[in-house]
């Protein structure tokens, strides 16, 4: 009698297990967004707080500053950033947009005199192409609305990233021993050790990152420069920060770049595509082997795969963060799963 009670309690039990776990996955389910958002932030912090640690030891006679003071680096580093790119990048490009809307109705009827010749353009009822050009207008209007709301969202998730990043430099010690103390001491240190290990792989990675970040930033805005590329301050820049992405960063700005240049002459496009295909092969045979040898050690394959699920999951966050997670992943795998053969 006793065996069956014993079991119907475990039985219970174990039902009682399957609708906590179930329930646990979906209020996971239903906060991704926040939670995606708090393991970026925390990921940041990680690779940003060796800089910040560098920062507080700087001292200027007997004045030091201490953690709080140095992380306001951070904030007035992306502040002067923004300034700058304000300065030197939109002039150009508002200048541009207003020639435009100025010339537009001049423009009009010159556009639709080159539709007329098009082969079985004059079966086309202009009555009906203008209702359709007001449809177009309308659902564009539209659109631009959808859009400013998605982008006020995307505005304050990143307000919100860059809070938590600044709260996870300041306090993040106390959080990480918190996450340690589930579990067991025995496991506890070797976890803590793997951990610090990624951490260090992290920030060789930032450090390394920036670095060809700042030297495709520099060369590409000097070439668009000598060329005479239309907003090459504002091209330059984005050239520089979208690199932080492997892969997809670098063909967006090729693209974006020619696009423009593809505006003015065709010079200029083969100007183009000439220094990329040179930069592309200085930097993979000079300056990712020299700048990034033994910062992440992670191959190609790896990288290109963790972009992918990086982007599938999170979209551009998600391939912003792909590499640094790859090498978080990497290191837990390599401490707990890879059979290591005895020396």
């Amino acid at each position: 009698m006793a065996e069956i009670n014993r079991n119907r309690r475990n039985v219970r039990g174990d039902i009682v297990f399957v609708f906590a776990l179930a329930l646990a996955c979906y209020v996971v389910w239903l906060v991704r967004d926040v939670l995606v958002l708090l393991y970026v932030s925390a990921l940041f912090a990680v690779m940003f707080a060796p800089v910040v640690q560098s920062v507080s030891t700087v001292h200027v006679g007997r004045w030091r500053p201490f953690k709080g003071i140095a992380v306001l680096v951070l904030p007035v580093v992306a502040v002067g950033v923004i300034l700058a790119f304000g300065f030197f990048a939109l002039p150009p490009v508002a200048r541009d947009l207003q020639e435009f809307s100025k010339e537009m109705p001049a423009r009009t009827p010159i556009l639709l005199e080159k539709l007329n010749h098009i082969p079985f353009a004059d079966h086309i009822d202009a009555g009906d192409l203008d209702s359709r050009i007001q449809g177009f207008a309308s659902s564009a209007a539209s659109y631009l609305l959808v859009s400013i709301k998605n982008w006020a969202g995307a505005l304050f998730s990143i307000i919100m990233g860059f809070i938590l990043t600044i709260y996870f430099i300041l306090e993040g010690d106390h959080a990480y021993r918190w996450f340690l103390s589930f579990f067991p001491p025995k496991s506890r240190a070797r976890l803590d050790l793997t951990l610090q290990r990624a951490e260090v792989r992290m920030g060789k990675w930032l450090l390394g990152q920036g670095s060809l970040m700042l030297v495709l930033g520099l060369t590409s805005t000097i070439v668009y420069l000598s060329l005479h590329i239309r907003y090459a301050y504002a091209l330059g820049a984005l050239t520089g920060l979208l690199n932080v992405i492997p892969i997809i960063g670098a063909a967006v700005c090729i693209a974006l770049t020619l696009l423009v240049a593809a505006i003015d002459s065709w010079g200029r496009v083969i100007g183009v595509a000439i220094f990329y295909a040179i930069y592309l092969q200085v930097e993979n045979s000079f300056l990712v082997p020299r700048i990034m040898k033994s910062r992440v050690g992670l191959p190609g394959l790896a990288i290109l795969v963790a972009l992918l699920i990086g982007s599938a999951v999170a979209g551009v966050v998600g391939a912003l963060v792909s590499v640094p997670t790859a090498v978080l992943v990497a290191e837990l795998v390599n401490e707990y799963l890879v059979n290591k053969s005895p020396a």
